[in-house]
This record gives structure tokens, sequence and C-alpha cells, in this order.
């Protein structure tokens, strides 16, 4: 086990920003997490429980116990599910997935980040998201030092949301995640330009590989890489309003790019909304707004976190002012 004092968290957050908390704690086995979770004390307290920190963004040191997973293995339990340790990376359990033709997790590709924290934030993109595939998550209870096994159902998945998100909040370490794909392939190529990049290519039904490599590609020109510009991916989450809103506001702006939900809610893109406020390739001093994608917020270099905040709030202003809507951080912000 990993344990320092007065550690540095510019290489666990991808927005690269310079901060250090107190005390730094990792964890390598489920063991090890027993003994932590028995071992906190008061003085250890806040806690903040972080994966690969590609969607958190911190404003300031952290006053207490910053603690991380180490635990990383894969493990093929049957035909159909795999268990991965939580520090495993969630690109390589895709990778590992699509070679060996188990299907369901495919459109998540090359999204970043560990296994433990696609739990916590019921990762999506291009019409998946996690909990389609997520069967349980082994958890060490923080008040006992007990092992639980905790069910999709008992988490409570919902749109870029769980349990561990709300209520269950520094309650588990997360050990592992045990994920159930399909021996059947049925790609899901109508969300986002999918199939346009596809027929670009002349590719009518696409092997999961030949998929997979086209939705890396889609991401990777939307998506700076954070090793050169800091950033969190996706900052935004997709509203989701009425659909007499929805009605309302084409009526005003004419056609809107929209996901239908069910017969009574519409989702519209976050990204299309600040775009249309101006904001694509604008910074507010080190912090600025990703020119390829206008989701996207990017520290200019040696940005603070209160740089960050100060871009996100005056955005936020800007769409509610122009749409009448609300949207809100998907990154935790600390």
């Amino acid at each position: 086990m990993k344990n320092y004092t007065h550690y540095s968290l510019q290489g666990h957050n991808t927005f690269g920003i310079n901060v250090q908390c107190k005390r730094f704690i990792e964890y390598y086995t489920v063991e090890e997490a027993q003994g932590l979770a028995r071992s906190l004390i008061s003085v250890d307290e806040p806690l903040l429980i972080i994966g690969g920190g590609s969607n958190l963004l911190l404003t300031k040191d952290y006053e207490g116990t910053v603690i991380h997973s180490g635990i990383n293995f894969l493990k093929q339990i049957d035909a159909e599910r795999i268990q991965c340790g939580s520090a495993f990376i969630w690109d390589d359990f895709v990778a590992y997935c699509c070679d060996h033709e188990l299907y369901g997790a495919e459109n998540l590709s090359f999204i970043p980040g560990e296994v433990g924290a696609s739990a916590v934030q019921n990762i999506g993109a291009y019409g998946a998201e996690v909990k389609d595939i997520i069967e349980t998550v082994e958890v060490v209870e923080l008040a006992t030092g007990d092992v639980k096994t905790l069910t999709n159902a008992e988490c409570a998945y919902s749109y870029r949301q769980s349990k561990f998100k709300n209520e269950w909040k520094n309650k588990y370490l997360i050990t592992s995640v045990t994920y159930k794909l399909s021996k059947k392939y049925s790609p899901k190529l109508d969300y986002g330009n999918i199939r346009k990049a596809l027929d670009e290519k002349k590719i009518k039904n696409p092997t999961v590989h030949e998929l997979r490599t086209t939705i890396k590609e889609i991401r990777k020109a939307k998506l700076p890489d954070p090793k050169e510009i800091g950033n969190a991916g996706s900052f935004f989450m997709n509203p989701i309003i009425s659909k007499d809103k929805y009605l309302m506001l084409v009526k005003q702006f004419g056609e809107i790019p929209h996901y239908t939900i069910d017969a009574e809610h519409e989702k519209i893109p976050a990204g299309w909304m600040i775009e249309q406020c101006g904001w694509r390739g604008k910074h507010l001093g080190k912090a600025g707004v990703y020119d390829k994608q206008a989701l996207v917020l990017v520290n200019l270099g040696n940005a603070s976190g209160f740089d960050i905040v100060k871009l996100y709030r005056t955005i936020q202003s800007d769409v509610k002012q122009k749409f009448g809507i609300e949207i809100y951080p998907e990154v935790n912000i600390k």
C-alpha cells in the first residue's frame, strides 16, 4: 500500500491542476482495502475517493485524505462474464471484449478512466450506457471493512448517475466490477455521426473492430489528448427537457439537434447550445472551450481550478439566458 503526505495530485487529474492533498493512499488488494477502511480515523477526513481523475476538477489543495485503488486485473469468469479490478483501464477492457467476441461495450470505446469510475459515473456514449452491462459491483464498506457485492438494481443507475455519486458517496471502496456481455453482435449505429463516418468509409455492416475503430476516430477528432491539453472530456451533461419545451424552442430557433428519450422528453446536446452562444474556441484567461468540440473545457496552460469554474459558470449563465435551460457539470468539482 502507498501512503504519502503532502502529495501532489497533478498527475491524478486530467485537467492537470497542480494542487496537493494532505494524505494520499493507494491500495492494491481487497485485504488492503479492508485494513485501510478499519484504520481510517477522524484526522483523515474529509475523504476523496478517485479513479483516473478524468472526471475531476480540483479547485484548491485538498485538506484531507485522497484514496485511489491500485487493484488491476481482468478475469473472464464464464462465456459472457468478465470481472475487472477497479484500477483496470476502461478502454483496455473494451478492447478485450472486442477481441474475444463479447459485445455490448464497443460503443463505449476510448472513454478515458478506470473500471471503478465506470460504475460510479454510469459512463455513456453513442447510445450505450455502462449500466446495461454491469452485473455487480464488489466493494469494501468503509464503516466496517466488510466486503459486499452490490447488484445493478441496488446501484440505481440513471443518466450519468448512481447511488455512488449521491447517498453512497464515501461509503464504499470499489474493488472490482463484474460485467455481463453478449455473444450476439447487435451494433448500435444510429447515434451521433457513427453511420455517417461509416458511410464515408463505404462500410455498411461493420465488424465490431471496424465500429470500435470508427468510434475511436470520432472521439479523437473531437477530444484533445489530456497529455497535451488538460481537459476532462465532456464537461456538461446533456439536459433532458420536456417535449413542450423542445417544441417551443423549435419555434424560436428552428431545427434543433435532439434525441428522443420517450413520448414526453427530449435530450438536447449541451455542446450545440454552447456553440450557439458563441463559445467554441473562445477563452477566459487560461481556461477555454475546445475549438473542435464546445462541450469540452480546456486548460490552456497553468490554469487554476477557479479559472475553469469561472468559465463554466459564465457559459452556464449564457446558455440559461439564451435557451432558458440549465446545464450542469458532469465532472466532480472539489
